[in-house]
């Protein structure tokens, strides 16, 4: 068949795919192997309203729901509903059975969770953080990281000493909106009570934040934001998760030494620093090993894969490298749909996705993709056996690096009596801080960013996410 002809049948199927890996229940009924990829929702608290939406609706200690449910977790969201109810009531004891009614209905709702522990606490004087995500624009994501937070939250409030202040903990919607996360940062920045924010998601958000976070001197420490831009950006600004710089000499390393090729084409997003970080940075990386990128095709334009494929077979590509953010996940499946595992594939992570394994199924076996953690390349850690009975399943790498970020900030708690913006980020500043929580040993380097090796994975035929396919660890 030409590939003239498999267009169209490519995007038939992709179609059908979506549809049916959209679904609620299917969703509900799982957790995938991402690390307990959660169901997306029919809305995300305040879906739709994007940047307009008023500043209070972003934000929830347990007073109002962003994550709305329907279908199969309706009971789990009646109950849910009624803390919230009491928890804005400051009926703080009759929220707590509400919210532990939810989880027990419900056990992998992060948001029950942070809820649970917030309403535990009440009115007594508490440590406080903020996670900021994007709750509008990528929900399953959203979740992933907010597991991360819970489970922190949960820890360190457990273990805390009789008198001492416990964590609480506000999420923050930025909708994955450039106007969403400034608005977030300047209500969390105006707010004194706030010692430091999870977050952002994706680097353009935590680019466009930052320089808030900074004028008014409150640390932010990003999960999942990788660019290079990141680094030396300020001194309030860490990540828990290592940057383009380094993913990218993995994926050119691999490309070089394991499949012996030399030659790649690059699909990337033009308007995402993420996507165009790790474009760059690959570039640099497969040059240096006497590699180079024969064509690069940009997503986010008048992009067609048939023909763009068709140009990348032409010029003598030999790999293809997909750099699309979540945003554009779909046009770079289109391609690996259509490349139906003629040329090998390499992919950053935002490729680390349930939709990668439910819809690109068997044309995605075989490909790698650069992550910073995988729940099967550390099955004796304490996090992945403490996660798995907290959650009822197994987490990502979003989770991890989330959970590394709230264990820094309840790192500095736990040694200073006398918390402050300008002691916390004093303390993540000294180059003898560090912690071991997580994905491993969180130790800042000057830059701000995470000294911390890649993890390339793969997808194989299994059965763990119940898609037929999962994401497992290369040696």
């Amino acid at each position: 068949m030409s590939r003239k002809e498999t267009l169209p049948l490519a995007v038939a199927l992709l179609t059908t795919a979506l549809l049916i890996g959209g679904g609620l229940w299917w969703f509900s009924q799982r957790m995938a192997n991402l690390g307990g990829s959660s169901p997306p929702s029919s809305s995300a608290g305040n879906a739709g309203q994007g940047s307009g939406q008023a500043t209070a609706e972003r934000f929830s200690a347990g007073e109002r729901l962003l994550i709305p449910e329907t279908g199969a977790n309706a009971i789990s969201l009646s109950q849910k509903q009624a803390g919230i109810a009491a928890f804005a009531a400051q009926n703080y004891p009759e929220a707590v059975g509400q919210f532990a009614a939810a989880l027990k209905a419900r056990r992998n709702d992060p948001e029950a969770l942070i809820y649970l522990n917030n309403a535990k606490i009440g009115r007594d004087a508490a440590f406080e953080i903020a996670i900021a995500v994007p709750l509008d624009s990528d929900l399953n994501g959203s979740l992933e990281m907010l597991r991360g937070v819970a489970q922190a939250q949960n820890e360190f409030n457990q273990q805390a000493q009789p008198g001492s202040k416990l964590l609480k903990v506000v999420i923050a919607n930025d909708s994955g909106e450039t106007a969403g996360a400034e608005q977030v940062a300047k209500a969390l920045a105006s707010n004194p009570a706030v010692l430091g924010v999870v977050g952002h998601n994706s680097s353009d958000m935590s680019l466009a934040a930052g320089e808030i976070y900074t004028q008014n001197k409150l640390v932010m420490i990003s999960p999942t934001s990788t660019s290079v831009k990141l680094s030396n950006f300020s001194p309030y600004l860490f990540r828990t998760v290592p940057s383009d710089f380094v993913a990218a000499r993995a994926l050119a390393n691999h490309m070089v030494t394991q499949l012996k090729q030399q030659r790649a084409a690059v699909f990337f997003n033009s308007r995402s620093a993420y996507s165009q970080s790790l474009k760059s940075e690959f570039g640099t990386a497969l040059s240096l090993g006497g590699g180079q990128v024969l064509d690069e095709f940009d997503l986010s334009t008048n992009f067609d894969a048939g023909s763009s494929l068709k140009q990348a077979e032409q010029s003598g590509a030999q790999v293809l490298v997909l750099f699309p953010n979540s945003d554009l996940l779909d046009r770079a499946l289109l391609v690996l749909q259509l490349n139906q595992r003629q040329l090998p594939v390499l992919g950053g992570d935002d490729l680390y996705a349930p939709k990668t394994l439910s819809v690109g199924g068997a044309a995605a076996e075989g490909m790698s993709i650069a992550v910073p953690w995988h729940i099967l390349a550390n099955p004796n850690s304490n996090f992945v056996k403490e996660s798995r009975q907290l959650w009822g399943g197994d987490v990502n790498w979003r989770t991890a690096t989330a959970y590394d970020a709230v264990s820094v900030f309840t790192g500095v708690a736990a040694t200073e009596q006398n918390l402050s913006r300008e002691t916390m980020q004093a303390k993540l500043s000294s180059p003898s801080f560090s912690v071991t929580n997580g994905s491993g040993t969180v130790k800042f380097s000057t830059s701000g960013d995470r000294n911390q090796a890649i993890q390339l994975v793969t997808v194989k035929t299994g059965s763990r996410s119940g898609y037929g396919y999962d994401f497992v660890p290369l040696p």
